[in-house]
């Protein structure tokens, strides 16, 4: 008696979570998830598709554009722009706020731009279910707008027109909307850039840039064994080696140890195939890597034939950008020099790069299965110049031979390890 309500027919409670229920299910079909309606956020790793071994910038980058998600899903205002090369998780992520947003009763459209603009094609056609005003009025003023690879649409006056049209109205209106593409920034043209990145209503991720997929690639040492050589894993090999051979591989050791905690200079590491050259260079890149810190580890022979991919019509980065970023990484490991094939172009670019870290003395490491009369001679000047490099001759048998140690020839005399030491300035030396 007395309460407001006395007297009033009320709605229970489990009518109450039925109508919920068909209004989210309702929602849900209009959305166009489809499948995407099974991505979270709990399922989206930041190690990405590299998985433990990915970049540790990428991984940033991923766990900083996931939590920007969460916000934008928890108060979904203004717009949000995923970037990144393919299969860097942009979609996930869209999906992922797109679900959340869905369950707390927004009303939310999720379609890729190519789709969108061949369904508006389509509404042109006499026996369409939906007009084409209908279905543009809807996509325009939906609560919520999820447009997935953005750039990826045929480039034809008609659809540059719409997307104008599209993306100037909820700009204009400042409708929550979430965009994602692959295309670089400085790629775009500028009224549609200048939308994208506008900070009194955009925030931007970059989860992945392309060329960085494209140097992952070509620098990852992903799930097999070289993500297993570390130093933890390197066989000494005490009890099979004399005297000799045994200080002489807990040296080469002690070397790339050293040079993994501290990077200064130059190591060349020389010796016969299976000696353990590459494992000690892997294990100094998965060191500095488990550290969050930046090594580039990569096959000469590779190299080239990535170098020589970029010049295609179809690569996803240019000849320059790609031999720039190599060039001037942190810290750069060559493995297996002298296996590529010696061709004046292939000798050209060896020396660019050998001579760009040279001048600016970068931490860099090189492997070779040759001993250094037989390297070019420009670059077995830069690579022997002990102020700056340190050179080794690895003395231990293969470790993938079937034969004793005791079995196999020891290298030439000639072939004894340097005790090069870089010093603290070169100064104005001879080549």
């Amino acid at each position: 008696m007395g309460d407001p309500e006395f007297g009033k027919a009320l709605v229970c409670q489990c009518r109450l979570q039925e109508e919920a229920q068909d209004r989210l299910e309702r929602l849900q079909r209009l959305s166009n998830l489809g499948p995407l309606s099974r991505l979270t956020f709990d399922g989206f790793l930041p190690s990405g598709k590299a998985g433990p071994a990915a970049d540790p910038l990428a991984q940033d980058r991923a766990r900083y554009a996931l939590a920007m998600a969460r916000s934008f899903a928890e108060a979904p205002q203004g717009w949000f722009v995923l970037m990144g090369a393919s299969g860097c998780g942009k979609t996930h992520l869209a999906a992922a706020v797109a679900n959340q947003c869905l369950s707390l009763g927004h009303q939310v459209f999720f379609i890729t731009v190519p789709d969108l603009l061949d369904h508006l094609r389509l509404a042109f056609h006499p026996q369409s279910e939906v007009s084409y005003d209908e279905l543009f009025e809807h996509v325009r003023n939906v609560s919520i707008l999820v447009l997935d690879d953005l750039g990826a649409q045929s480039s034809t006056p008609w659809a540059r027109e719409k997307l104008i049209q599209l993306l100037n109205y909820r700009y204009v209106g400042r409708l929550p909307t979430i965009i994602t593409t692959s295309t670089p920034l400085k790629e775009m043209e500028e009224h549609l850039r200048t939308r994208l990145t506008d900070p009194s209503l955009s925030r931007v991720c970059v989860l992945e840039e392309a060329e960085a997929e494209f140097l992952g690639r070509l620098g990852n040492l992903g799930q097999g064994l070289l993500s297993k050589m570390t130093f933890e894993t390197f066989d000494l090999k005490l009890l099979h080696l004399d005297q000799e051979r045994r200080k002489n591989l807990e040296k080469a050791y002690k070397l790339a140890r050293d040079f993994a905690e501290d990077p200064e200079g130059w190591r060349v590491f020389l010796g016969e195939p299976g000696c353990g050259k590459t494992h000690l260079a892997a294990a100094i890149a998965n060191y500095r890597r488990s550290s969050g810190l930046p090594a580039l580890f990569v096959v000469v022979p590779d190299l080239l034939d990535y170098l020589r991919s970029t010049f295609s019509p179809d690569s996803a980065i240019s000849y320059d950008e790609l031999f720039e970023r190599v060039k001037a990484a942190p810290l750069l490991i060559l493995d297996d020099l002298g296996a590529q094939s010696s061709k004046p172009w292939a000798d050209e670019k060896l020396y660019q790069l050998i001579n760009y870290r040279y001048n600016l003395e970068l931490p860099t490491v090189i492997n070779s299965n040759h001993d250094l009369d037989s390297v070019e001679r420009r670059l077995r000047s830069r690579m022997m110049d002990r102020r700056l490099s340190t050179v080794f001759m690895i003395m231990a048998p293969s470790y993938r031979a079937d034969e004793k140690p005791s079995e196999r020839a020891r290298p030439p005399a000639s072939h004894e390890p340097s005790q090069g030491r870089r010093l603290p300035s070169r100064g104005n030396r001879g080549r």
